[in-house]
């Protein structure tokens, strides 16, 4: 651990230096957000050397050992939430189409009563370590499980790359690397964090993460306000003066004028974050189903208190950003790009100083996500595919935890390869195709698992093939692809977001391949409904799972 600890800062330096010799010429290096970031990185790794010296098990490396505290696990939830999509994403869209900008982070946010009334419990009752656990708790376990795993890979790696995009982003503008050699340090970091310290270092590290991020957006929407005299009146006024479409940013219809599009969007971020491995995985690191609970709530409160943040950022923005001429460079474009306007915002109303601290919290707010989706990543093959399905539950914990750190290690190189080829796509854009995924694979197969008596194996593999499939194939087909990314002139299909059409298919094709399904295996596997259902109510059970 210490030599890849000395091999990595010692890598990192050298193509720093080499970096900052190359570009210093050609950019203005923000001295202050280099130091702040070397801190937090040498801090968190302090933290992985920590963590693996207490990493033994399989139940360690998966769910730091369940013993995490709601409170805890509910700061580290929203850690994972408040990404860069989010404070990077949402802001700038905002900062382009005001009121709509709102949608992705309403969205969200009523996404996790969902995950609190109907989820959260049942789960962690009924899980282990993934929610492969769930889903197949009283189905076939290879062909679940092999499913499982393979919607929670594709929803990882898609997710994985909007954060190193951002990550690539934000490095490029701010600390002289190159866009390749600034996915090149995330990818490292990310496989270090993950490989020795498992879930309790990733834990730790969201949790700093999301205290230094809450507290750096607090300020600075402070200081917006107070720029306006701490009228939101004031600011909204401000705002619509002098952006482009005037008053229209107060209304609906900027980003989507289509009711369809609108209502399929929200679907997809509603359900998709209930579908999000990396988030139901988080369940299992506390100790009961009341903790579970807990954390939802904890959670919710410090997601839904950083998006009323977002929406004095983004506005704020408008005015503080749009208007001043040192943020844009000789063709009036917004230097670093639109998801830059937060970052921006930072150093218009903090200076030098507060601009490396954002600009710091951002980078490690990416580092923390893309750790626990490597995480969620390599627990789908390790313990899915490898222990469950190849070894038959016959695999060592010793065998586990290496499948853990080879895989990780493989999809730290397959995020760096995707983080390349999708650079010029924006990362907003890209999360909510995750979350259409999610919600169209992952969702409907879940939720029928745990309220459907009539769920056979047969249903829950034709489902989650369906939703993938077919939300996979409505994107390329969409406006977003078809049109803007492979330059044909007219959409095969006409609207952005897939969600309300795959995920309807998903439940539709579970539903109608496990009613038709008259196997004699089909019938025991609806017969023991009532022991999950028990089960998952009562956590009769559950604790002495969570040990083994």
């Amino acid at each position: 651990m210490k030599a890849l600890t000395s091999l990595l800062l010692g890598a990192g330096l050298l193509v720093s230096q080499n970096a900052f010799a190359a570009d210093a010429a050609a950019r203005p290096l923000n001295w202050t957000a280099i130091y702040m970031f070397l801190a937090f990185v040498l801090f968190t790794l302090g933290i992985t050397r920590w963590a693996a010296l207490r990493t033994h098990s399989t139940a360690d490396f998966y769910t730091a050992g369940g013993g995490l505290t709601g409170f805890q696990n509910g700061l580290a939830i929203a850690g994972d939430m408040i990404s860069a999509a989010s404070f990077l994403g949402i802001s700038a869209m905002m900062f382009m189409n005001g009121y709509d900008g709102l949608l992705y982070a309403l969205g969200v946010l009523a996404g996790w009563p969902i995950i609190l009334f109907l989820i959260a419990e049942r789960l962690r009752n009924l899980g282990k370590f993934t929610f492969a656990d769930v889903v197949s708790y009283r189905l076939e376990q290879s062909p679940i499980r092999i499913t499982a795993a393979f919607g929670t890979l594709t929803v990882a790696l898609m997710y994985l790359v909007a954060q190193m995009v951002g990550a690539g982003k934000l490095i490029e503008l701010l600390f002289g690397l190159s866009y390749l050699q600034a996915v090149l340090v995330v990818g490292a970091l990310m496989v270090c964090y993950v490989t020795f310290g498992g879930m309790l270092a990733t834990t730790w590290v969201q949790i700093i993460k999301a205290i230094l991020l809450l507290s750096g957006t607090s300020f600075m929407a402070f200081m917006v306000l107070k720029h306006f005299g701490f009228s939101t009146e004031a600011m909204f006024a401000a705002a619509t003066s002098v952006h482009a479409k005037g008053t229209a940013i107060m209304a609906p219809g900027g980003l989507l004028s289509n009711p369809i599009d609108a209502i399929s969007l929200a679907i997809g971020m509603m359900f998709g974050t209930a579908g999000l491995p990396h988030i139901l995985m988080r369940f299992f690191t506390v100790s009961d189903a009341k903790e579970a609970r807990k954390s939802v709530f904890y959670a919710t409160g410090f997601i839904g208190y950083f998006y009323l943040l977002l929406i004095v950022v983004g506005f704020g923005s408008i005015v503080m950003v749009g208007t001043n001429p040192e943020f844009r460079d000789a063709a009036g474009a917004i230097i670093g790009g639109g998801n830059m306007v937060a970052v921006h915002l930072s150093h218009a109303v903090g200076g030098s100083l507060f601009l490396g601290f954002i600009s710091a919290v951002a980078f490690a707010t990416i580092l923390a996500v893309v750790a626990g989706l490597a995480l969620s990543g390599a627990s789908a093959v390790s313990h899915d595919l490898y222990a469950c399905v190849v070894r038959k539950g016959k695999a060592t914990e010793r065998e586990e935890l290496r499948m853990s750190r080879i895989a990780t290690l493989c999809i730290g190189v397959l995020a760096v390869i995707l983080g390349i080829l999708f650079e010029s796509q924006n990362i907003a854009f890209l999360s909510g195709l995750v979350l259409a995924i999610a919600a169209s694979v992952n969702f409907p197969v879940l939720f029928l698992s745990m309220f459907w008596k009539g769920l056979t194996t047969r249903g829950a593999v034709a489902g989650s093939v369906a939703g993938l499939l077919c939300a996979i194939t409505l994107l390329v087909l969409s406006p977003a692809v078809w049109v803007n990314v492979l330059q044909h002139d007219k959409a095969i299909f006409p609207y952005s977001n897939p969600a309300l059409f795959s995920m309807s298919l998903a439940f539709f094709s579970a539903w109608l391949f496990s009613v038709t399904d008259a196997t004699e295996r089909a019938k025991a596997e609806r017969g023991r409904y009532l022991a999950q259902f028990i089960r998952s109510m009562t956590g009769i059970g559950a604790a002495g799972a969570a040990r083994h």
